[in-house]
């Protein structure tokens, strides 16, 4: 995956000046629009659009200073108007077009080059398991997205939970894991920005079809599952878990991420504060 990123971040450069699809770089690279976005963002820490912008803007820059007009800087890199590439431009610099030609400023943002990093020889714990399909079912709220600390609305989301919805969960649970999930899905960012809002659902698994109207069912079509199990601090064990899925296990295992909800789920030890077991499963096909 790091040899299609650099090649991808090639492909960038040589067309800079063109309408870059985000969807035709996916195709390049060989690998779903959706795997490679994520995969793209957990190991730059930018969306591809933004680091296009950026490239596209940085280059800019130096032909403001080569002694371009302003006019034909911004209609070379594909914006409709002057003032849509000088709004643009001084958003990301802090300064105007006309200073990087009359004052000679400049702001630049390098190419990217991705490297393979060995931190201290740890490894990854996984497994893989054929699941068949089965149905998300419990109470689901739309929350903000946040990588870090606590969410407090799926605080309030687990708070909410009656008897009556518990006892109904609890009579429908039916497939492995036989615990309650929190699965998330349809983010506002595609979950690559802590911006927007995503939907998250606290439940369980069940191949059953009879569910009251107390309980919101999302169905989950047959998938192979990449499980990560890990234990420490909670919240922070676990969202550092799931993010080195992205960064580190998938960029150099045989499997692409599925637009599928993933879920995990949480066993907090009784004897140590904050502390927990807890487990990812997230959804994957092979290359």
């Amino acid at each position: 995956m790091l040899k299609e990123l650099n090649l991808v971040i090639d492909y960038i450069e040589e067309h800079l000046l063109d309408e870059l699809s985000l969807d035709k770089i996916s195709e390049y690279a060989g690998v779903s629009d959706y795997h490679f976005r994520k995969i793209f963002f957990y190991l730059s820490g930018l969306t591809l659009s933004e680091y296009i912008r950026n490239r596209k803007l940085s280059e800019a820059n130096k032909n403001l200073l080569n002694g371009e007009t302003v006019t034909d800087v911004a209609f070379k890199y594909g914006y409709q108007s002057v003032d849509g590439f000088t709004r643009a431009f001084k958003n990301w610099s802090g300064f105007l077009p006309s200073d990087a030609i009359k004052k000679g400023i400049s702001k630049s943002y390098p190419k990217l080059s991705f490297i393979i990093t060995v931190k201290g020889g740890t490894s990854m714990e996984f497994r893989i398991e054929n699941k068949p399909a089965f149905n998300l079912v419990g109470v689901s709220k739309r929350v903000p997205m946040q990588f870090e600390g606590v969410n407090q609305e799926i605080e309030k989301l687990a708070e909410s939970i009656t008897d009556e919805q518990r006892e109904e969960m609890h009579s429908l649970q039916n497939i492995e894991p036989y615990e309650i999930v929190n699965a998330s899905y349809d983010a506002d960012s595609n979950f690559v920005k802590e911006e927007g809002d995503l939907t998250h659902l606290i439940g369980v698994l069940t191949t059953k079809n009879q569910v009251s109207d107390l309980l919101d069912v999302v169905p989950v079509e047959a998938y192979t599952w990449a499980i990560f199990p890990n234990e420490g601090p909670f919240p922070s064990m676990l969202q550092e878990t799931m993010a080195k899925t992205y960064s580190e296990w998938l960029p150099s295992s045989d499997y692409e991420v599925i637009n599928a909800p993933a879920f995990s789920f949480t066993k907090m030890n009784q004897h140590k504060k904050d502390y927990a077991y807890s487990e990812v499963w997230l959804p994957v096909r092979k290359k």
